[in-house]
């Protein structure tokens, strides 16, 4: 379950965390999300290892509307990207 950590009735923020396996490595995948829906990504956390079969994690804040923010995630999810989430209630930490 995702759950929005910021919610105001215009902007939303939500933290995810990405699997993107290797096929898409060469994919622009977080410029895509942020010129075709419009939200604002700040990237918290990376992990990518050439030479591997183990997808590449991003953590990311998505900041935006719902519906983009809902828009964005629907496309990740039509890639069979694993998105999993995390409300920030007690700091940075992830638990995934």
């Amino acid at each position: 379950m995702i759950s929005f950590i910021n919610q105001s009735s215009s902007m939303n923020q939500l933290r995810v965390r990405l699997y993107i396996p290797q096929s898409y490595w060469q994919e622009p995948i977080i410029s895509r999300i942020i010129s075709c829906f419009q939200v604002t990504v700040n990237i918290t956390g990376a992990e990518l290892e050439k030479n591997t079969n183990i997808p590449g994690r991003f953590d990311l804040e998505l900041r935006g509307s719902m519906s983009q923010i809902s828009d964005c995630l629907n496309y990740l999810e039509s890639l069979n990207i694993k998105v999993f989430g995390k409300a920030n209630a007690d700091g940075d930490s992830w638990y995934c």
